[in-house]
């Protein structure tokens, strides 16, 4: 298993600076990440220092709480297509989903996935694990699937809890081989990377990309 090719490696503070970026984007030029995570304002300049990579630019729409409108969430997901991303991850409308408005957030994810797709990107759905219930979790990775998303992720790692193995599992058994599921947030070694993996990632969000893929080295 080649574990830097399932790795986002992530920089979405929202002090990050261009200096910052080009020293990520030179990391995944050494390790060969799957993606490099940035925020929309980012997004150009990480895709032209990873032109000619296998390293795509992955960026977010409604970042960090999926509270602003769809329209908003589709002009966001358009704009970081243009500007070279090909990968989005997009946060649900969490309180539509706790209060029981599916409809609501099945367009709400639809409509990014169509915008994504339609630009030759592909949609991870961010919903969120900590702020939901088992049910809750349930029904979001239902929606997901329904919306045709690519990848359901668990955490943007900005709410009071991230990835863990009983969600991702949880999240695999609902969604089946219908989709792939990301597991992000507080994710900082091998062995929760692994155990990640282990139980249905097949895609890991994360800011420790690099010593992750040292502690590889090292057993070797």
């Amino acid at each position: 298993m080649n574990i830097a090719r399932m790795i986002d490696h992530t920089l979405l503070k929202p002090d990050a600076t261009p200096q910052q970026i080009a020293q990520i984007c030179a990391e995944a030029h050494e390790y060969c990440f799957a993606a490099v995570c940035v925020n929309p304002v980012h997004v150009a300049q990480a895709a032209a220092l990873l032109s000619g990579s296998a390293t795509v630019v992955c960026s977010v729409a409604g970042f960090p709480l999926g509270a602003t409108s769809t329209a908003v969430k589709v002009f966001e997901t358009r704009q970081a297509i243009a500007d070279g991303a090909r990968e989005i991850d997009m946060v649900i409308s969490i309180g539509h989903l706790k209060h029981g408005d599916d409809d609501h957030v099945l367009n709400d994810i639809r409509s990014v996935v169509e915008a994504a797709h339609t630009g030759g990107a592909i949609c991870k759905v961010i919903i969120e694990t900590a702020l939901l219930t088992d049910e809750e979790k349930r029904r979001a990775c239902i929606l997901a699937v329904e919306a045709g998303a690519d990848f359901v992720k668990t955490s943007t790692g900005f709410a009071s809890g991230g990835a863990t193995v009983e969600d991702v599992a949880l999240m695999r058994a609902v969604v089946g081989d219908r989709a792939r599921i990301k597991a992000a947030g507080g994710i900082r070694t091998l062995a929760d990377a692994r155990a990640l993996i282990a139980a249905g990632a097949a895609r890991i969000g994360t800011s420790s990309g690099v010593a992750i893929v040292r502690e590889t080295m090292n057993e070797k």
